[in-house]
């Protein structure tokens, strides 16, 4: 096995976890402003997003002393293309695969960021569908959609890293290759992995079955491989739920632009 090399920025990435307890003290505002600033500077192809914030520890996730939303954001180009004489023609399929590119790299960097200055984090993929509920607390303009949440502070808990897959399931050198053997091996490591950590059992986290198969599985062996498995093979298969919140934010997915 190839020994990888170690540095101060290497160990900051491969230590990453996520973090849901937080201890009181609350992060300065040139701490803030330093993570945003980070986050500015990722690779982009437009900047086309925005980022809201909430210090409410009362209302936001395990009381976390910062909660980002970070938004893709038509709204405040279209403001500049208008000052240009531009009329915005990008269909919008196009412009949120764009957007989502430079959100997602903004997101990643405030998160290695945070963990520079001792803070932990922790994602929230649910937004998206939230987006009409989000944009009414934050009071957003149509054509601002709600990515992905981010909340922040300093750990008040220390869990392991989480298993990955093995490399030669992710890395594909020349040709997209690979053999049963490689995926039972894959399998094989991410459920052992969570189950020696007995993290869906600390966590009481079992999703019920409800497309008429038997569930055969305790917390003795309920474990990471499952568990996705049940919320791919469940979980809205029906896009109109998705597709209304970007209807109502100003997105229309199928629509060719004037």
């Amino acid at each position: 096995m190839i020994e990888m090399i170690s540095n101060p920025v290497i160990d900051c990435l491969l230590g990453h976890r996520s973090i849901r307890k937080y201890t009181d003290d609350d992060p300065t505002n040139e701490v803030l402003e330093t993570v945003v600033r980070a986050g500015q500077q990722a690779p982009f192809a437009s900047q086309t997003y925005s980022i809201l914030l909430s210090r409410d520890r009362k209302k936001n996730p395990w009381n976390a002393p910062l909660l980002f939303t970070i938004c893709i954001d038509a709204h405040k180009f279209e403001a500049i293309m208008k000052e240009r004489d531009w009329t915005f023609r990008m269909n919008d399929l196009s412009f949120m695969f764009l957007s989502i590119q430079d959100a997602s790299l903004a997101a990643e960097n405030m998160i290695i960021a945070g963990r520079s200055l001792r803070m932990g984090s922790c994602l929230l993929g649910a937004a998206s569908s939230r987006a009409v509920k989000i944009a009414e607390e934050y009071d957003l303009p149509e054509r601002v959609f709600p990515l992905v949440q981010l909340t922040m502070g300093y750990p008040d808990e220390n869990p392991p890293t989480r298993p990955r897959y093995p490399l030669n399931y992710t890395l594909f050198e020349d040709k997209y290759e690979f053999t049963r053997k490689d995926v039972l091996e894959a399998m094989r490591i991410m459920d052992e992995g969570y189950l020696a950590q007995d993290y869906y059992k600390k966590a009481n986290a079992k999703i019920p079955i409800t497309v008429g198969k038997e569930d055969k599985y305790t917390f003795d062996d309920y474990s990471w491989t499952e568990h996705i498995c049940r919320k791919l093979g469940q979980w809205s298969p029906d896009p109109a739920g998705l597709t209304e919140q970007l209807l109502k934010r100003g997105f229309n997915l199928s629509r060719k632009n004037p």
